[in-house]
């Protein structure tokens, strides 16, 4: 069975704020950055997680940096959205909505 986390970036604790379903096949942990994040995908690749997926927070060079704390050895995707949904995006996400 394919294990999946999906990492979603805001006000979190990555130790405190994580859920799992499907017997812990999939999983969602929140992570305060983009440094976090790389923590938590270096040591899931450790665990056996197949698969990870950033939420709407991440641009593309923090996928990138992602990638790189895996080794470059699982998925890695990250969550996109239309330019026209720039203004609504960097409202929730104050990234600019990039």
């Amino acid at each position: 069975m394919m294990k999946f986390t999906f990492l979603i970036m805001g006000d979190f604790d990555s130790s405190k704020d994580r859920a799992a379903i499907h017997g812990g096949a999939a999983q969602i942990i929140g992570v305060p950055s983009v440094e976090a994040a790389c923590r938590e995908a270096a040591a899931l690749v450790e665990e056996g997680v197949d698969c990870i997926e950033l939420c709407g927070a991440f641009k593309a060079e923090d996928a990138r940096r992602v990638i790189e704390a895996t080794g470059n050895k699982i998925p890695v995707g990250f969550v996109t959205h239309l330019p026209e949904q720039d203004e609504i995006f960097a409202k929730a996400f104050g990234n600019g909505g990039n």
